[in-house]
């Protein structure tokens, strides 16, 4: 037969629940509100133009990182880690800027030679 024994005595338990971590929670929960009220600051007070597309631009990268740092838990990886996240996420963008001023010189060409 088998031999059982007992390892009640091995495994000690105090029967405390760890604390929630709410204060975290809200942190995150309030420095979102405040980024997004700010982008509403900006869209409801500001003409259309360079400046406010500029602003929600960068603001919306600013949320974009701290979602990604907060949700993600990305802040506590290694910094190898999140170097190798942010600089072809850097590179996209900057691919995106070019293309698009580029197709905004190409249309322009193109409507001019028309015209």
């Amino acid at each position: 037969m088998a031999a059982h024994s007992d390892h009640s005595n091995d495994f000690h338990q105090t029967g405390e629940i760890p604390k929630a971590q709410t204060k975290v929670i809200w942190k995150t929960f309030f420095i979102l509100v405040a980024l997004t009220a700010v982008e509403f600051l900006f869209a409801f007070t500001m003409d259309a133009g360079t400046l406010r597309n500029a602003i929600f631009i960068v603001l919306t990268i600013f949320k974009a990182f701290y979602i990604v740092a907060e949700f993600m838990h990305l802040k506590h990886e290694t910094k190898a880690l999140i170097w190798s996240i942010i600089i072809p996420l850097a590179l996209i963008m900057w691919l995106m800027v070019a293309l698009i001023s580029e197709g905004s010189y190409y249309f322009d060409s193109i409507t001019n030679y028309f015209n």
